[in-house]
């Protein structure tokens, strides 16, 4: 599937409506804002490569490639902060900076088995701070590890300013609107992107509205489009663990 601004937030609305439906209890983390950005990251993330993801991941996993039914289905199954696609060379991690000594031995063993793939990690700003990932971008510099660093800027460490945080500025380079080649030549410095976006209203955990998922217990269809797609049978057939 080829993945739009418009089509990317909209699988990001249909998760809203779900979870305002009661229907995923589990913690999710939505997007927004950042989507021409990462489309234009995996323009250069081949298949075969390797992608860590944080507890934001739905983005990063539809734009790896993983078919949107696929992932709806984890998420509806309680996933949505640790998605793992093995198949698809696709890993993510509720902990703050938790894959990122994963995605550094990931990419050793490539370079020692002289493999072509790369590595891609993702991280939020907090953890961009933090001195596991100092250790990391070292190692891999060091090394010349085959592994891309991205660091993602929303400006918050969970609820808090990541600048009050550090007591300390950090200076961003902002790209929001036009994405071309010189701007994204000028994230990249010894395997490091870093990019910062606003998020647009929504909140860091779940849909910025409570839900009592006591009381919510309506069968009604997803949402516009989901009765065609079928994703609630797609979602049984994949994960009857859950969903039966």
């Amino acid at each position: 599937m080829t993945w739009t601004v418009e089509s990317i937030r909209a699988f990001e609305e249909e998760v809203r409506y779900i979870y305002l439906q009661g229907r995923i209890r589990a913690p999710i983390h939505l997007s927004r804002g950042n989507e021409r950005q990462l489309l234009e990251i995996f323009k250069t993330v081949a298949p075969m490569d390797y992608v860590f993801s944080t507890y934001r991941s739905h983005y990063h996993a539809l734009l790896k490639g993983i078919p949107r039914e696929r992932v709806m289905a984890e998420i509806l199954a309680g996933h949505s902060i640790h998605l793992e696609f093995p198949e698809h060379r696709f890993y993510s991690s509720a902990i703050v900076a938790g894959c990122l000594p994963i995605a550094l031995g990931t990419a050793l063993g490539i370079k020692r088995r002289s493999r072509p793939e790369k590595v891609w990690c993702f991280v939020g700003d907090m953890a961009g701070q933090t001195g596991a990932f100092d250790e990391a971008m070292r190692y891999a510099r060091g090394f010349d590890l085959p592994v891309t660093f991205v660091i993602e800027c929303n400006g918050r460490s969970t609820n808090t300013p990541t600048d009050a945080v550090w007591e300390r500025y950090q200076p961003h380079h902002h790209v929001n609107k036009a994405i071309n080649k010189e701007h994204f030549d000028r994230w990249r410095a010894g395997g490091l992107i870093r990019y910062c976006y606003d998020q647009e209203g929504w909140s860091h955990y779940g849909v910025g509205q409570l839900v009592d998922f006591d009381k919510t217990t309506s069968r009604k269809p997803f949402g516009p489009g989901w009765e065609a797609v079928g994703i609630e049978q797609v979602a049984k057939e994949i994960r009857p663990d859950v969903m039966g």
